[in-house]
């Protein structure tokens, strides 16, 4: 059953063992990226400061979960060729990791057998999935958060965040298509 949905940052602050973050789109087109993207998309000119009003924020908040022993992990299932987007996202991966993400990627074609969850999704401590709903062209849905703390559910999302991690590459170690 849907239930109230605290805010991310809370639901970040309150893990205390992992929090995992499965990433399914192309094309994302959320308003505070809005900018960051087209200038990208312009220059070719990607924002990967740790320090900045952009990233600091983020970076702050996982910095604080992994010094107190929370293991993030961020696994993207991207089609290839990779869109834009994945090219941007990809060339600001490096800040995920040096805040102490573990970011993996995986091929959509080498995902293909594997029963994925309908939407992206966080997992926090194995016991509760926050999906992330999106529209049809990239933006946050209204509502945009969903989240369920029914063991079946958590088990089926957690199960397939396994098993695609298991097959996905390391982040130092995928090239772009």
């Amino acid at each position: 059953m849907p239930q109230h949905v605290p805010s991310f940052d809370s639901l970040m602050e309150a893990a205390q063992r992992s929090a995992v973050h499965l990433e399914m789109r192309d094309q994302y087109a959320v308003g505070d990226e809005a900018d960051d993207f087209a200038l990208w998309l312009s220059t070719g000119e990607r924002d990967t400061d740790p320090t900045s009003d952009y990233w600091a924020p983020w970076v702050d908040m996982i910095s604080r979960a992994v010094a107190r022993g929370v293991v993030v992990r961020r696994a993207r299932i991207v089609s290839e060729p990779v869109t834009d987007y994945i090219r941007y996202e990809h060339a600001s991966t490096g800040v995920n990791v040096g805040a102490g993400e573990q970011v993996r990627w995986l091929s959509r074609r080498l995902a293909a057998d594997l029963m994925v969850p309908g939407a992206d999704l966080w997992i926090f401590d194995g016991k509760q999935v926050l999906f992330n709903h999106f529209t049809g062209d990239g933006d946050w849905a209204d509502p945009d958060m969903e989240l369920r703390t029914e063991p079946g559910i958590v088990k089926q999302c957690s199960d397939a965040f396994e098993a695609i991690w298991d097959r996905a590459i390391p982040h130092d170690d995928f090239e772009i298509h």
